[in-house]
């Protein structure tokens, strides 16, 4: 995935959401007869720009991707004809403008959801929650979990993937405590594992969970079996066929695929001889592993893929999928349960029980788009579902600035019985503003970190 593939997936993502969000805005608006004067994508020089509808609305897109807004008649910002005094959003009941202010967030849930029932009813294979021998000395190791495990269930929670056994745990790692999981033991007799996650330390929630809990995805070790050569590499040119056993780089014996790929790869540029079984044949040759720079390192690389039993394979992924009705039930769940886990976390953060390192800024989420849009149509769709309702999570915040800023002055005014008075509203857009700043530092430096870390 290139950088400029990179940036057009996020720069598409973004303009996606921004349009749901700020047309929630401005659709309830219209509804509520106010008069929208520009809907704006991005901020800055205008780039676009053209009028429509009776109203004249400008339609905008703007330099700045990195946010919109909608822009409507108000007494605040501007002088307004005494003949439409009746369509300015400061002339609006407070119900009306709590309408206008919460159709933003609304509208992100809702295309979440909407993204979410199609990807449901289509499925999407993944892998069976199989566990591998726990890492010693982890909470999974003490609790007696064994390889060839089958996690059938979490705390009398149904599971059917990896995927869902990850998210499982990383919303039960928050809460400190026992948890009861329903296995299929390789004997194929059901069995009871008690993780104990007590003194479980949730401030590396930004890593792997289920690592830290020491559960690992079970992978069959896979043969040093040549699969398929590409035409017109380094193995194509030294003689490797389809079918080709790798016994030994350099006089060291191979014993499965992962070792031949680390030799090869930890061989940028020096030759290698290989010792192999062909039929009934036992043969030498001698080949240099092409240089390639991956993820910031050089290694090495010579074109040939291992031989892989489709069939064992077959047996370890399940499609995971719902018909219509049920499939509409998922998708209002996992975007409640997401959200409700992202506000979990933010509330674990401001009173430090979990790291601000998980905290995630635009770099970081414009490498998760390109790394989604390079996966498939699939991922990418998840990606969208995922940051739009995180988006509408995060403009419920009670911080001024924000829809959930306006919706707590609002709030205010509906039992104080008279609008918040300007000098508040000031104070509150001063603060705002140093806290919205103090996030995107936050942010941009865990970016900045993960950069340098990989």
């Amino acid at each position: 995935m290139t950088l400029l593939h990179t940036v057009a997936a996020f720069v598409v993502a973004l303009g996606i959401l921004i349009i749901v969000h700020e047309y929630g805005h401005y659709l309830v608006a219209r509804l509520c007869g106010v008069k929208v004067l520009r809907f704006s994508i991005g901020f800055g020089l205008p780039l676009w720009k053209k009028r429509l509808g009776r109203d004249q609305t400008e339609w905008v897109v703007a330099a700045v991707p990195l946010g919109g807004y909608v822009k409507m008649l108000d007494e605040r910002e501007g002088e307004v004809a005494p003949q439409e005094l009746g369509r300015a959003f400061n002339r609006q009941s407070v119900w009306r403008r709590y309408a206008v202010v919460l159709a933003g967030p609304l509208a992100n849930f809702l295309f979440a959801i909407l993204l979410y029932w199609p990807l449901f009813m289509h499925g999407v294979q993944e892998a069976r929650p199989i566990v591998a021998a726990p890492q010693p000395h982890t909470p999974a190791a003490s609790a007696g979990f064994e390889p060839g495990d089958t996690i059938r269930a979490i705390d009398g929670v149904h599971v059917g993937s990896w995927q869902e056994v990850r998210w499982r745990m990383m919303q039960l790692a928050l809460e400190h405590k026992q948890v009861k999981v329903e296995v299929l033991g390789s004997n194929h007799h059901v069995d009871w594992r008690t993780l104990d996650l007590s003194h479980f330390n949730a401030e590396e929630l930004e890593g792997d969970t289920l690592a830290l809990i020491g559960l690992r995805l079970y992978q069959p070790e896979i043969q040093p079996v040549i699969g398929q050569v590409v035409a017109g590499s380094v193995a194509e040119h030294a003689g490797l066929q389809a079918g080709d056993r790798i016994l030994a780089v350099n006089g060291k014996s191979v014993a499965n695929w992962n070792e031949l790929v680390q030799l090869v790869r930890n061989h940028p540029g020096v030759e290698l001889r290989l010792t192999l079984q062909r039929g009934k044949e036992r043969r030498e040759l001698a080949l240099v592993p092409a240089t390639v720079e991956r993820d910031g390192s050089t290694v090495g690389h010579i074109g040939a893929a291992a031989k892989i039993d489709k069939q064992a394979l077959d047996e370890l992924v399940t499609v995971v999928r719902y018909g219509a009705a049920r499939a509409l039930v998922k998708a209002v769940q996992k975007t409640w349960d997401m959200s409700a886990f992202s506000v979990k976390m933010l509330g674990r953060m401001l009173i430090g029980q979990v790291s601000w390192k998980n905290l995630s800024g635009p770099v970081t989420i414009a490498d998760y788009a390109g790394q989604s849009a390079q996966l498939g149509l699939v991922s990418y769709l998840n990606f969208l579902a995922l940051i739009s309702l995180s988006l509408g999570v995060l403009n419920l915040l009670p911080i001024p600035l924000l829809d959930g800023g306006h919706l707590m002055y609002y709030t205010i005014e509906i039992f104080k019985g008279s609008p918040v008075s300007d000098r508040i509203m000031e104070i509150g857009q001063k603060l705002g503003l140093a806290l919205l700043l103090v996030l995107m530092a936050f942010a941009f430096y865990n970016d900045i970190n993960r950069l340098i870390s990989g």
